[in-house]
């Protein structure tokens, strides 16, 4: 096996091994993002946050392709990102990786088209990518890929609810965005783009017993 891989991999042309490497990285990073999720990180279902895990190890690939064995351009690299990591107020992780991606084009752009074009090519790949694995969770999963994030800049509606135990619609919905445990209460938080979801929900469980108090903002 060992000596089929690396014969594999030397017959293969660079184009192709770039390529290859492209189209790994994104397997990768969505069967990364599915580890997370079945581990209970919450925080890697928003598109945002799975986006960006996508695509930095793209930029990253294409970066150190275009500037490697050149350490003027190296330098400079590390300035332009530098400015944009701390003198530019960033308000989620897919903002910072399009800064860096944008950076990028710029950069290949000017050492070589083919690599702008091949860069392009990457980026939309792995966006059609999550497209269609977000379609077959929709289908045929019957679930949601992508929750909904504060941080993406959506006008989304809230539900937050007191508990005195855990209710069993409320751990199931879609719409769950955050669970926490204080002084012997279970604090829920249900967010999600259409209102009439949440007060949905709300009117299922309003008259339980077992709710202590809930806001729903719109």
């Amino acid at each position: 096996m060992e000596d089929f891989l690396k014969w594999t991999f030397e017959n293969i042309k660079p184009a192709h091994k770039d390529v290859f490497a492209v189209l790994l990285l994104i397997c990768t990073t969505i069967g990364f993002r599915w580890l997370l999720e079945i581990l209970g990180q919450r925080w890697i279902t928003t598109f945002a946050h799975t986006a960006t895990l996508t695509l930095l190890p793209i930029i990253t690939f294409v970066i150190t392709k275009v500037i490697s064995g050149n350490i003027a351009l190296s330098l400079g690299m590390v300035g332009a990102l530098s400015i944009v990591r701390f003198r530019n107020p960033v308000r989620s992780p897919l903002e910072l990786s399009v800064y860096f991606g944008a950076i990028t084009m710029g950069i290949a752009a000017s050492v070589s088209l083919n690599w702008l074009v091949f860069f392009i090519e990457a980026i939309v790949l792995s966006v059609l990518s999550l497209a269609l694995v977000s379609y077959f969770s929709r289908v045929f999963l019957k679930r949601p890929f992508f929750n909904a994030s504060f941080s993406e800049g959506n006008s989304l509606s809230t539900l937050e609810l007191t508990v005195t135990e855990i209710i069993d619609v409320i751990e199931k919905s879609e719409f769950l965005q955050s669970k926490a445990l204080r002084n012997d209460e279970f604090k829920y938080l249900l967010v999600s783009k259409n209102f009439s979801d949440l007060k949905n929900i709300l009117s299922t469980i309003q008259k339980d017993s077992r709710v202590r108090n809930y806001q729903l903002n719109a």
